[in-house]
């Protein structure tokens, strides 16, 4: 199983964390129903009544379940990692929400009808009764204070939106996996067995610590596989104690720092720490195993290197930044043989003799094949290790010329040692050199906002044909956000039209979307108390959060209207809506709110991505709830009877 199934596998536990809540509010409508009916009525007969009542709550009830499912279509436009780890999410949000209706209209009514026939429910409970009391005497003062009510609300939203500058944004919040992975890069000269000498060097030092309870070091990587690396890099996975073990008294953030300190001193080495998971979908995004690539663009590599060292400077002055390091593109060690073309002249000697001996000396030939049974074996012949890199060496080198003498090779050639490229990566086509850096303790968004700030003199100042592009997690982030600003207002544009053919009227319809903007009062004091940024996690928990605010204002405005309709007052039949509808809009949210609360506090891998998503559906359901059982009866009330009725021949009585 893939890293990609694992995340989608908590989302999608995380869509049935939502679903639990979600799937029986439909159910709770109807049951409330049915009871009240069974009690106002106990001659009649069950199961005249039970059809009646589910007939009289079956349109409002299919469309807010039906709203619910059109609210999570977005998800299904995600793209790339957002698209495969959020597609399950809403796959289970929907077929959920569809088996829900199915039982709301059928199985609930069937069991009621059975159920109530021998008796349940006979008497209201006190705190309930206590508590309905309370809400309508204060409902009946809001509805004397219509636009103050209306007002505050307005102010209460304005605020909320003025604390959005306080919430930072990222793709993902960080996972807490209880391991931690550093990526060491040494010179690129380096040898496989110096680096493998280094990496247990490191693995004693590391196992000094006693939160530590293994250590494995990988160095180099085949090239065939995904992500290869030369054997100038490592990469070291520790895996710690759980911290409930854990005796030092130190944070996780405190042990990195102090085997920071501690590898700090090999000398030689650049460190950047990480976890397992997150390094793998850094460098499976961006190609880099940090938080944030910055990628310079362009032809020249020494352009390119001098530019990418000015932003690295820039940037480890950016509160936040860690691990800064410029990708290696130079300082690989090399002999460079420069031929006098006129010496080789003089002695009749061409190119090819030339590279033909050095080929042969240094890089090594297949001189003749060794037999054994049925294997062959080709026999290289070169110079010995510590010959081929000494200059003295191959400036000794005998190179035969056509008058049968043999030339030293320092005769006809200049042999000096030089630095080279050490890699030359290309992306679409174009040279590029990468900037890495690791963002601890703020937001990632925050900190890109402020890195093109910095770094917006030098992106003007690089040549034609330079540019600067921002990688890594970012990417994704600003994708998902693209995407989600296109789809939702046109999933927004479609609830509207539902709402329109449920209710029977444009202006009425109209009237339950405004609940929607008082729902994110909650979702965002919720998110700046407990210091959680805007990532995808946090946006799906708006666009559930919507899917409920407007199942909640479907019933009960469509209650009203059915009211009205029977002849009823429209304070009358607000007031006496909100009497009959208090049960249920309590128990729907207290339902949703309860199946949540478990995804607030969990623990473990994976629990940090689902409770951006819980806190945003709870906090905001709060609030929404307050809201539609106060501001929107306001509302319907405060506007004029034909605008608010669900047809024109709604008039006040």
């Amino acid at each position: 199983m893939d890293l990609w199934q694992v995340t989608a596998n908590l989302m999608s536990l995380g869509g049935l964390a939502i679903a639990i809540g979600m799937v029986v509010d439909g159910s709770i409508v109807v049951t409330e129903n049915i009871v009240r009916h069974l009690k106002e009525r106990p001659s009649e007969n069950r199961l005249s009544a039970v059809i009646r009542a589910t007939r009289e709550v079956a349109r409002p009830v299919v469309f807010s379940i039906l709203i619910i499912v059109l609210v999570f279509v977005p998800l299904f436009t995600l793209e790339g990692m957002e698209g495969r780890m959020f597609g399950p999410l809403a796959l289970t949000m929907v077929f959920a929400m569809l088996g829900s209706l199915v039982v709301a209209m059928t199985i609930m009514p069937v069991i009621l009808s059975f159920l109530m026939s021998r008796g349940i429910g006979a008497k209201e409970p006190r705190a309930f009764l206590w508590l309905q009391r309370g809400y309508l005497r204060a409902l009946d003062k809001v509805l004397n204070h219509q636009k103050l009510t209306v007002g505050v609300a307005a102010v209460l939203f304005a605020s909320s939106l003025a604390l959005l500058p306080l919430i930072g944004t990222e793709f993902l919040p960080k996972l807490e996996e209880g391991a931690i992975a550093i990526n060491v890069v040494r010179l690129p000269n380096a040898s496989l067995e110096g680096s493998v000498e280094t990496g247990t060097f490191m693995e004693k030092q590391l196992m000094t610590f006693p939160e530590v309870k293994t250590v494995v070091t990988k160095t180099g990587r085949a090239e065939i596989s995904e992500d290869p690396m030369g054997p100038e890099q490592n990469d070291i996975l520790i895996m710690l104690h759980p911290e409930s073990e854990w005796t030092t008294g130190r944070t996780k953030a405190a042990l990195v720092a102090a085997m920071q300190e501690r590898l700090s001193k090999i000398p030689g080495l650049r460190l950047s720490f990480s976890q397992p998971i997150a390094l793998r979908v850094n460098e499976l995004i961006s190609g880099v195993k940090s938080d944030l690539a910055i990628k310079v663009f362009g032809e020249d590599i020494d352009i390119l290197k001098s530019n990418a060292d000015n932003i690295a400077a820039i940037l480890g002055g950016i509160e936040g930044a860690e691990d800064v390091r410029v990708e290696q593109v130079t300082g690989f060690s090399q002999l460079d043989i420069i031929p006098d073309r006129r010496a080789m002249a003089r002695y009749k000697l061409n190119m090819r003799d030339l590279n033909e001996i050095v080929e042969t000396a240094v890089g090594g030939k297949v001189a003749t094949t060794k037999i054994d049974g049925q294997m062959r074996f080709g026999v290289q012949v070169r110079f010995p290790r510590e010959r081929r890199s000494d200059i003295k060496a191959i400036e000794e080198i005998l190179l035969p010329t056509p008058a049968g003498a043999r030339v030293p090779l320092a005769h006809v050639a200049q042999i000096k040692r030089a630095s080279g490229p050490a890699q030359i990566s290309r992306e679409n086509n174009m040279r590029r050199v990468v900037v890495e850096a690791n963002i601890r303790g703020r937001d990632l968004g925050g900190f890109v906002d402020e890195a093109e700030l910095r770094l917006a003199e030098i992106a003007r100042g690089m040549p034609a044909g330079y540019w600067i592009e921002y990688g890594g997690t970012f990417e994704n982030q600003q994708r998902a956000m693209r995407r989600l600003a296109v789809v939702v207002p046109i999933s927004v544009l479609l609830i509207f039209f539902m709402l329109t053919s449920a209710l029977g009227s444009i202006k009425t319809a109209g009237l339950v979307l405004a609940n929607l903007p008082f729902a994110l009062v909650g979702g965002i004091l919720s998110m700046v108390l407990l210091g959680i940024t805007l990532n995808v996690p946090s946006t799906v928990g708006f666009i559930a959060l919507f899917g409920v605010a407007v199942q909640n204002g479907t019933v009960l405005v469509t209650f009203i209207n059915q009211l009205r309709e029977d002849g009823r007052s429209l304070r009358e039949a607000v007031m006496e809506a909100c009497r009959l509808r208090f049960r249920a809009l309590l128990m729907t949210a207290a339902t949703t709110v309860l199946g949540l609360v478990p995804m607030v506090y969990a623990v473990g891998p994976g629990a940090e991505v689902q409770r951006p998503l819980a806190v945003v559906v709870i906090g905001g359901l709060l609030t929404a709830t307050l809201l539609t059982l106060f501001v929107l009866p306001s509302l319907y009330h405060w506007l004029p009877p034909r605008l608010a009725a669900s047809d024109a021949t709604l008039e006040e009585r």
